[in-house]
């Protein structure tokens, strides 16, 4: 590729959630305590007439690029992409310097086009990296609009980042409930409670969640963001509670688990699952112990995009647990786990 000069790539945050669940008030609130960073926001508005740039607060280190032509998960293929093209030839000339890029989606907006538009075309994937997807939930709405809307449970269901807003309005009964059926729809997602967008940027921010890396988190709680202590965020177990009401979502997270797998087989397992399912897929990750090696195999993906490379080396062999977890729409799971147990090394 051409004209690709040696820049750091440049780290893009997309920051997602349903109508009114409080993005423009966290990005206010990272504008305001922003003092080293130059940022530019993507950020359009669904209709023809842009409102969110009318509230945001802007200071000259800051460039808003208004997509009013349409919900960006319409336009994603054309608009957005030249919008990146011509942001990276304003950095080649030097005309412009940037060290982070958010993109804020309309409430309306599923991710999916927005994400695969980071691994489709060659330029931008070359100059920039895809840190994070955090979404918003408004903690009083979420479960009307859950039922509603299912949009929501897409965003959900991508999330890297799960900012839980106005749980001041609800009762801690409530709020258990909304706690859990975020956590069944994703239970990959660190879930961060956060009142009018007080919240340190570095737990959203910089977080490197596409990096091909040995973590895998399953979620046992969530953070209490205390703005009283310097935002302070307190750990609580998650409040497990017997579930009294029917949850129609058809995205919901599948945990597979296994010894050492076989290469081979794991390989055949893993092209056959994209191939037949992916599209279904929203995100998923593995960590995988591959017998003879003694590295941890790292898989990512994100629909029929994935990702694999070995990893940090197994410590103790008690440690060599295969763990593949995809947040997805409805899987026949009983019959891939199946499969899955079959790809264990004789």
């Amino acid at each position: 590729m051409t004209n690709l000069i040696s820049f750091p790539l440049l780290p893009v945050t997309l920051l997602t959630g349903f109508l009114g669940s409080g993005k423009t008030t966290l990005i206010n609130y990272l504008l305001k305590y922003n003092h080293n960073e130059k940022i530019i926001i993507i950020e359009n508005e669904f209709g023809p007439v842009n409102i969110d740039s009318n509230v945001l607060n802007v200071s000259p280190k800051i460039q808003i690029v208004e997509m009013t032509n349409g919900c960006i998960c319409c336009t994603v293929q054309g608009e957005l992409t030249e919008a990146l093209h011509k942001l990276h030839a304003k950095r080649l000339t030097g005309e412009l310097q940037v060290d982070r890029l958010i993109i804020e989606t309309t409430g309306l907006a599923d991710p999916a086009p927005i994400i695969q538009t980071f691994f489709i075309d060659d330029l931008i994937r070359e100059t920039i990296q895809l840190d994070g997807i955090i979404t918003l939930v408004d903690a009083n709405h979420i479960l009307k609009h859950l039922n509603e809307h299912r949009v929501a449970l897409s965003q959900i269901g991508f999330a890297d980042r799960i900012i839980l807003t106005k749980t001041d309005c609800i009762s801690n009964q409530q709020k258990a409930e909304v706690i859990n059926r975020i956590h069944k729809i994703n239970h990959k997602g660190i879930i961060f409670e956060a009142i009018k967008g007080q919240i340190l940027k570095s737990q959203w921010l910089d977080i490197h969640a596409f990096d091909l890396s040995d973590e895998l988190t399953i979620n046992k709680g969530f953070f209490v963001i205390n703005p009283t202590k310097k935002l302070e965020a307190n750990f609580q177990p998650l409040p497990i509670q017997k579930q009294v009401t029917s949850w129609d979502d058809n995205i919901c997270s599948y945990l597979f688990e296994a010894g050492e797998l076989d290469l081979k087989k794991i390989g055949t397992f893993m092209e056959s699952l994209v191939e037949q399912y992916g599209n279904d897929m929203l995100r998923y990750k593995g960590v995988l112990a591959i017998k003879g090696n003694e590295q941890r195999l790292i898989v990512q993906g994100v629909h029929k995009v994935v990702g694999f490379d070995y990893g940090s080396p197994w410590q103790h062999l008690s440690e060599r647990i295969s763990r593949l977890v995809i947040i997805s729409r409805t899987l026949p799971f009983n019959d891939l786990n199946k499969a899955f147990l079959k790809t264990i090394s004789d």
